[in-house]
């Protein structure tokens, strides 16, 4: 381990905490050298546990003996493991008035932890041992995001598609509402019409109010063996084109005159209501 001691943000190496954007953290150049940021200790101790490589750890120094400790020692043997004996894992540390500069620091119980981003798999291999999983379309906020993940890992969803024009699960804030759970369920991109996941034996039940909509209570829904649940952004809500396109178009019954739930709230109801029995 080297400890690092920083008197200012802008020292070598620690960009990648203080000033990239989350499309430089990606590196669309170069995406095997791509990273993230993982915030606190419960969630950076979940990304390693699921085998996520570390790259670099900011905390304030009392965290190095204290909150970080059990970190930077799985850290140094991931690294030693993946690099060899030689292989070194840089810890920064500032001063407390110096971090908080950072923005959300302070909400993180003073530990950020760097890592490398996964190789994702392909959309076949999630599907192959699936039966119930969810295709995020167009759903952009960060927040829904990471508590769609949270839910889905909750609730027993086998694994999660997201169109491209959706938020990256792996943004900061994202990773950071779902408490981990972006490390525990498994994910891709889907660059192919939903319709496709017919060719893995996957029916679609797309979450909209239309006049055939059915309740997410109907049997049918939970007689099928192999079911992906659509869910759109809020506000503008699914594609016309994905909705007529789905073999079910499924609404949450509501009281009071409310039309429809947050996005995240939404799946919470639909992925307990559908899942696998």
């Amino acid at each position: 381990m080297s400890v690092i001691k920083i008197e200012s943000l802008q020292h070598p190496g620690v960009q990648m905490f203080s000033s990239l954007t989350e499309a430089q953290l990606r590196n669309k150049l170069d995406p095997a050298q791509g990273i993230f940021i993982a915030e606190s200790p419960k969630v950076i101790r979940v990304a390693l546990q699921s085998g996520f490589q570390p790259v670099a750890l900011l905390c304030e120094e009392k965290h190095i003996t204290g909150d970080a400790a059990d970190i930077i020692t799985r850290c140094e043997q991931i690294r030693k493991d993946t690099d060899g004996e030689e292989a070194d894992f840089p810890v920064y540390t500032g001063t407390r008035q110096l971090l908080e500069s950072l923005t959300g620091y302070t909400l993180t119980r003073g530990v950020l932890c760097a890592m490398r981003r996964p190789t994702l798999p392909k959309v076949a291999e999630l599907c192959a041992d699936a039966c119930r999983m969810v295709v995020i379309d167009g759903v952009v906020d960060t927040t829904n995001i990471g508590a769609i993940f949270r839910s889905a890992a909750a609730l027993g969803i086998d694994a999660i598609l997201l169109t491209r024009n959706s938020c990256d699960p792996l943004n900061r804030r994202a990773v950071r509402v779902s408490m981990g759970s972006v490390f525990l369920v498994p994910w891709t991109w889907l660059d192919h019409p939903i319709p496709s996941l017919h060719d893995y034996g996957f029916r679609t039940a797309a979450m909209a109010l239309t006049d055939k909509s059915i309740s997410v209570s109907d049997d049918r829904l939970k007689r099928e063996e192999r079911l992906a649940i659509v869910m759109g952004t809020e506000g503008d809500g699914l594609p016309h084109e994905t909705i007529a396109e789905a073999d079910y178009v499924v609404r949450i019954p509501m009281s009071h005159q409310v039309d429809s739930l947050n996005v995240a709230a939404a799946a919470a109801v639909a992925f307990w209501e559908l899942r696998q029995r």
